[in-house]
């Protein structure tokens, strides 16, 4: 299981994007994060292009398989949606993986659901 942003550990930052020239500005090799897909199709598509790593945000399991499709690194979601996602993302082989925005006390309760990773929820999803 993957776990960013939780105090115990240092973890690869995520760097939040709305457009090319953001992406731009960010380091080499940054990993990327988009809003949802209905906003950031154009620049999921230029990252998949450019072969860049990113995390999209998703609300739907739709969502998710077209993140897949678009080459994602991470779909983030709530953690129901986590749940609910994983036996479809490994039903069809996703490279994509699935993380779940939680507070720091649902660890447990996500590995036992199987979830990919965890993003340690600083504010709201």
């Amino acid at each position: 299981m993957k776990i960013f942003e939780h105090e115990y550990i240092e973890s690869e930052k995520f760097y939040e994007v709305k457009s090319i020239e953001e992406i731009t500005s960010t380091p080499a090799n940054a990993l990327l994060q988009l809003k949802q897909l209905s906003v950031s199709l154009a620049l999921a598509k230029h990252c998949q292009l450019n072969s860049l790593r990113y995390a999209l945000e998703i609300e739907s399991i739709e969502d998710a398989i077209f993140a897949n499709l678009l080459g994602a690194t991470y779909v983030l979601s709530n953690k129901e949606l986590a749940k609910e996602l994983m036996p479809i993302a490994q039903h069809y082989l996703f490279d994509t993986q699935v993380l779940g925005y939680i507070n720091a006390d649902e660890i447990e309760e996500m590995a036992r659901a199987g979830v990919d990773g965890v993003f340690i929820r600083q504010g709201t999803f």
